[in-house]
């Protein structure tokens, strides 16, 4: 059993994923070649808005599933594997 502690942080991460549109933006990232995608590549594959990608990648950031750089105008994201791997070996454990 987890502890409290735990427990929210799972919970963040879920929550998280529990938007088909973050775990397609999720998706888009872990697969891309070159490790990291800017959030103006991130639009049309879901076919939303810049703002609401914008919006569901800062959440994303907020449960430590990807980083964020700041690139002139432009933020590029990186996913952060291990989160969601320390997150399934929760339950496993």
């Amino acid at each position: 059993m987890v502890d409290d502690a735990t427990a929210q942080d799972l919970a963040k991460v879920f929550k998280a994923l529990g938007d088909p549109n973050r775990v397609k933006l999720f998706s888009l990232i872990t697969a891309s070649a070159s490790g990291e995608m800017c959030v103006c590549d991130l639009t049309a594959p879901v076919g939303l808005s810049q703002p609401t990608v914008s919006h569901h990648m800062k959440l994303l950031v907020e449960a430590g599933l990807v980083t964020r750089e700041q690139r002139g105008k432009w933020a590029y994201y990186q996913p952060t594997i291990g989160t969601l791997a320390n997150a399934a070996r929760a339950f496993t454990a």
